[in-house]
Formats: C-alpha cells, sequence, structure tokens
C-alpha cells in the first residue's frame, strides 16, 4: 500500500464526524493523521539517506614486505627528480630553419639539436674577415715602407757626415722613419680590432647551431621549424623561448618531504630503499644524500635529498616514490620481520570503542575492525591484519558513514 492509499484510509467521512460531533471528537482523529504522515515521511527520508551514494576519497592498500620494510624506521614519499636539466635556447633571436630531436632522442654533449636562419649572420661574418683582411694588408704595407724609410735614413746621414748632403735632409728622414713607425702601430691596433669584430662575428654565426650542453635524454620538443626563437622572452606568445628541455638520467635521485616530527629519525648517509608507485615490486637501494636546511610551514615537512643506487632506464623524472629509511644495524630476523599492509593514518577511525576502516566493495563500504601496529611509517599506519594488499580504503571517513553504505569515489582518487 502506497502512501497516497494510506492517506485515503485516514480521511474521515461525513457520518463519522456527524458521530462524534463537536472539536473533542476531532482531535484524536486529526492527531493520528499527524503521527502516520509522520512516520511516513520518516521512513521515505531514511530509505532516500540509504541510497544516496557519499562521496569519499580512497587510496590502495600497499603491502609491507618483510625482506624490504622490516627495518625501516620511517616511511615517506616524493618524485623523482633530475639535478642536472635543461631547457636548451639559442644565444641569439632568428627563425628556426631545421628541429632535430624529438621527445625521447638521446643526444651527446655537442651534438646539433636545432639550426636558425643563417643568412644574415653569415654576410656579416665576410664582411668583418674582409675588414680584418684589409687592416692587416694595410699593416704590411706600412711596415714595407717603415723598412723603405729606415734604409733612406742610414744612407742620408751616412752622405751627411760625408758633407754631401745637408743635415737637415737626415733629420727629415729621420723624422719619416719615427712617423711610418707611430702609422704602423695605430695600423696594426685596427688590424686587431678588426681580427676580434671577424672573431665575434663567427661567434654569433656559430650560435646560428644550437647544440646539446650536456648528454642526456630530451623530455619535451617546445619549438618547430618557422618559428622565431629568442633567449629572452619578446611576449605575446610569438617568440620561443627554448627548443627542447633535456635531462640527464644519470643525474635523478629522490625528493621526499619527511614530516617535521620525524626528521630527527632521519641522517646522512643513512641506508635507505625506494619503491616506485609505477612498479611496487620493485626494491632499489639508496642512501640519503642530504636534509635540507629549510621547512615549509605550509605542510610541516622538510625536504631530504636520497639518491638511488641503481640506475634504470624505467626510472624517469616526476615518478611518485616511496622510500624507507632503514637502520643501519644488522637486518632484523625476517621470522619475526612485521608483515601486512600500509595504509593512511587519515583512514583508521574509532567505531564502537575499537578502531575501523571502511573497504570499498564494489559500490558500497565493508566496516572491518583492525589493530594497527606501533610502527610509524610517516604518514602511514602498519595494519597486520584486517585489510588486504590492493583494497581501496576510505580516506577521513565522515562519521555518519556506516557497514554497508552507499558510496561514490571522488574523480582523481584511486
Amino acid at each position: 500500500m502506497d502512501n497516497a492509499e494510506l492517506l485515503k484510509e485516514l480521511r474521515i467521512g461525513r457520518h463519522q464526524r456527524e458521530d462524534h460531533g463537536g472539536a473533542g471528537g476531532r482531535w484524536p482523529w486529526i492527531v493520528g493523521a499527524l503521527v502516520v504522515v509522520a512516520l511516513l515521511l520518516g521512513a521515505g527520508g531514511w530509505f532516500w539517506l540509504g541510497q544516496r551514494a557519499l562521496p569519499v576519497q580512497v587510496a590502495q592498500a600497499v603491502s609491507l614486505s618483510a625482506d624490504s620494510d622490516a627495518g625501516a624506521v620511517l616511511q615517506a614519499t616524493g618524485y623523482v627528480t633530475a639535478r642536472r636539466q635543461a631547457t636548451v635556447s639559442a644565444q641569439i633571436t632568428g627563425t628556426l630553419t631545421a628541429v632535430l630531436i624529438e621527445e625521447g632522442d638521446h643526444v651527446t654533449k655537442g651534438q646539433v639539436l636545432a639550426r636558425l636562419d643563417d643568412s644574415a649572420w653569415k654576410a656579416g661574418l665576410a664582411t668583418a674577415r674582409a675588414q680584418a683582411a684589409a687592416a692587416h694588408a694595410l699593416v704590411a704595407q706600412y711596415q714595407a715602407q717603415l723598412t723603405q724609410n729606415r734604409q733612406d735614413q742610414q744612407r742620408l746621414q751616412t752622405l751627411a757626415t760625408q758633407g754631401l748632403v745637408s743635415k737637415q735632409a737626415a733629420e727629415q728622414a729621420s723624422t719619416l722613419v719615427d712617423s711610418t713607425r707611430a702609422q704602423l702601430a695605430a695600423q696594426q691596433k685596427q688590424a686587431a680590432a678588426a681580427a676580434a669584430q671577424a672573431v665575434q662575428a663567427q661567434v654569433n654565426f656559430d650560435y646560428t647551431v644550437v647544440r646539446a650542453p650536456f648528454s642526456g635524454v630530451v623530455t619535451t620538443k617546445d619549438a618547430q621549424v618557422g618559428e622565431i626563437i629568442s633567449p629572452l622572452s619578446a611576449g605575446g606568445g610569438f617568440t620561443r623561448t627554448g627548443v627542447g628541455t633535456i635531462v640527464d638520467m644519470d643525474s635523478l635521485e629522490v625528493d621526499v618531504d619527511v614530516n617535521e616530527a620525524y626528521i630527527g629519525r632521519v641522517k646522512p648517509n643513512m641506508p635507505a630503499e625506494a619503491v616506485l608507485d609505477a612498479y611496487p615490486d620493485w626494491k632499489i637501494p639508496a642512501h640519503v644524500i642530504a636534509i635540507v636546511p629549510t621547512a615549509d610551514r605550509g605542510k610541516a615537512t622538510i625536504k631530504v635529498r636520497v639518491a638511488l643506487e641503481k640506475k634504470d632506464p624505467r626510472i624517469v623524472p616526476e615518478m611518485g616514490v616511496r622510500v624507507s629509511f632503514l637502520e643501519k644495524q644488522a637486518k632484523h630476523d625476517r621470522a619475526t620481520a612485521p608483515t601486512g599492509v600500509l595504509v593512511p593514518a587519515k583512514a583508521i577511525v574509532q567505531r564502537d570503542g575499537h578502531s575501523a576502516v571502511f573497504v570499498v566493495d564494489g559500490e558500497r563500504v565493508r566496516q572491518h575492525r583492525v589493530n594497527p601496529a606501533a610502527q610509524v611509517y610517516g604518514d602511514l599506519r602498519l595494519l597486520p591484519a584486517g585489510v588486504n594488499p590492493g583494497d581501496r580504503v576510505v580516506v577521513a571517513p565522515d562519521v555518519s558513514l556506516h557497514d554497508g553504505s552507499k558510496v561514490s569515489i571522488q574523480s582523481g582518487k584511486s
């Protein structure tokens, strides 16, 4: 029977009103009708709330293997970064005539990456070289003239001593030598300046060829043939400031954010183990390089640099990674090593006086009673039992969430 039929049954007929008569006889029926309507509305609301999907955020439970994380004193998450990378650009402004790279290409130091239109620079170089050649030719002319003037001076001085020519002629010859010597010195300076201009023109001409500053892998291609490239941004979006980005894969390391409350557990050169989110079963030996001496007040964390002791093509920049900081003592007995799964600490809540997590099962959640271990793994907690690796647990569940609640996973969460 639906709500309409129930209300119809509650309708009071005229004969019933006449039988009871007066206001006192009608009040019990009115109160009863209101109570029934309230119960129906409450049942409908409860049914609607039970069917409404609650939006939740979830995280995946990660397995804690006995052979890798047994000696971990702390865990933190971060990203793979490159200590050596460069966005390669030209040192002059010009139009690209050739771009010789693509994403993923391996390049070596000095390899040609792109070429600019060099017609103007080639003409400038030719002009500078011609001017330098003319200047040096004039130097040679002055040198020859100076040699001749010196010989004339010597002859006139000899004749003047013998009285065959006047002393004035000998003095004029000496003055001519000094004048020619000064002209030669000035021309030599001009020739040096012209040679320097030729060298500068050669450098500018060489700038039309963009070369790799070091060996690495091209991660981005930022310009195409026909675009204008400049070392400075001209604004307006018409000028590119780079041809592409090169990353030295041998310089990859990990930057992790460690909660400042636990930073005292991390020491330089401390052994560690890195696990990439993309390859959860691959354990990479690592060690602490340095603790960056500054804190992020917004996140209350301190950045720690971690070196990867093994290089592999699968490791690329910006990959997510989880780092376990290990004790320096000998490895623990594997028979007594902790096992279980790691979940965010915010996923563990109190229900009926016990710790519990909500595991996503299809469109609904199931409440699992758990007993978190005492070990601390950064923002993660170890659950020895109750949750399986790969299960999706609700992060920071609402107080209205209960066993069997229908949920919808928010976009961007897994």
